[in-house]
């Protein structure tokens, strides 16, 4: 029964109702969705069903109002984590693997202690845990498991591994997601806090007088109707437009997580800023497709090619991003933390700069940690050493270097 699954989403503040709730269970009954192999402590013992089929089926039963679609997936991802699998692997890893008995702390010496696998030799072991492994592992340092030192699995350490199963982020070390998550969109009405970003945005502003006489020269004015006589004279001047042209490239989800109030302050004032101005998500690095609504992001792409042919040259190219991730997410193809790259992120980095030339990267990370994160560095490197920090300075300095 699904009893549970109904309390969870009622104490996430959902408006369900119990007729909607039988509304799902009759669906289910009628076979709307089919029957598959995958098992959860949800379903009847002896009926499955495939959890993406699921997942639409419920939502669209039980969620009447979009606005409500955020907490329905952090409730529906707190109930079924572990169930649903991405990348190129088929297999469905059994929830009870991952149930969470125990969480695993180490001290920096432990950590220290423990060797990390190279790409390659990660992607063959889990090929092989999965042809080997038949039951439920925990503190182990092998199979798949949970609060170990293994390289597959959740609320353990591993300084290089596949995260599967897991909530969040524990210690910013995992080379791969294997749960697919869903990200929220920043919050473009965001005023709070924006008024002094408003401030160091505008160092970038380059206004100019073009197209209809539109606006009241007072000035002008004045002086013509006082040389007649007091006749008024009005002269009118062509309307001032702001020319510069932003295209913002926003790092979204997973470790971006702890600077989303930051973020939405930067892109609400952006927004407010920049008349002419195009936005984009991406997670992590930049590979060959991007897009804007986090909800419909693997359904409504955006080719990284065909923005960087749709716009020009003389666009500002803007990324926001702590840059925190694997090295191999931008340096190694079929690295993405999410699926199977073909090129490596810097690959598309480098093209992206080479294509607008006036570029600049904002970091929301504090500064003094940068040193101490080698995909910063990497990042860093590609960016031309035009990477700034989320502070009045920072983008003050951005800006700056932008309108050179």
């Amino acid at each position: 029964m699904l009893i549970d699954f109904f309390y969870t989403l009622r104490s996430a503040k959902l408006p369900v109702s119990v007729k909607e709730y039988l509304t799902l269970l009759e669906a289910l009954k009628q076979g709307v969705v089919g029957p598959n192999t995958v098992q959860d402590d949800a379903t009847d013992a002896s009926v499955g069903y495939k959890i993406d089929d699921f997942y639409y089926l419920s939502r669209t039963t039980l969620v009447k109002d979009e606005k409500h679609y955020d907490k329905f997936d952090r409730a529906f991802a707190a109930y079924f984590k572990g169930i649903e699998t991405i990348a190129d692997f088929t297999k469905d890893i059994p929830l009870e693997w991952l149930r969470k008995n125990l969480e695993l702390n180490l001290s920096p010496e432990e950590k220290a202690k423990i060797e990390k696998m190279g790409w390659d030799e990660l992607m063959e072991t889990l090929k092989k845990r999965f042809e080997e492994q038949k039951e439920r592992h925990e503190g182990g340092s092998k199979m798949i498991g949970t609060g170990g030192t293994s390289p597959f699995g959740a609320n353990g350490f591993n300084p290089q591994g596949i995260r599967i199963g897991q909530e969040k982020s524990r210690n910013k070390s995992a080379v791969k997601v294997w749960d697919q998550r869903a990200y929220k969109d920043y919050d473009d009405t965001q005023e709070l806090g924006t008024r002094n970003i408003k401030v160091a945005l505008r160092r970038l502003r380059k206004f100019a007088r073009e197209g209809h006489e539109e606006e009241l020269d007072l000035d002008d004015t004045i002086r013509a109707t006082a040389a007649n006589a007091g006749w008024l004279d009005i002269k009118m001047i062509p309307e001032r437009h702001n020319n510069v042209k932003v295209l913002l490239l926003m790092d979204v989800g997973g470790t971006m997580d702890e600077h989303i109030a930051r973020v939405e302050e930067m892109f609400s004032a952006t927004k407010t800023e920049f008349k002419h101005m195009e936005f984009y998500y991406f997670h992590n690095c930049v590979y060959d497709f991007m897009w804007k609504n986090n909800r419909r992001r693997f359904s409504e792409k955006f080719a990284t090619w065909d923005i960087i042919r749709k716009y020009n040259k003389d666009y500002k190219l803007i990324f926001i991003g702590d840059a925190t991730m694997s090295p191999y997410e931008i340096l190694q193809p079929g690295g993405s933390v999410e699926y199977n790259n073909e090129e490596p992120g810097a690959e598309w980095l480098q093209r992206l700069t080479n294509a607008f030339p006036k570029f600049a990267w904002i970091n929301p990370e504090p500064q003094g940690v940068w040193q101490y994160r080698q995909s910063i560095s990497v990042v860093q490197q590609l960016m031309n050493q035009r990477m700034f920090p989320l502070t009045i300075k920072g983008l003050e300095e951005a800006m700056r270097l932008l309108s050179k």
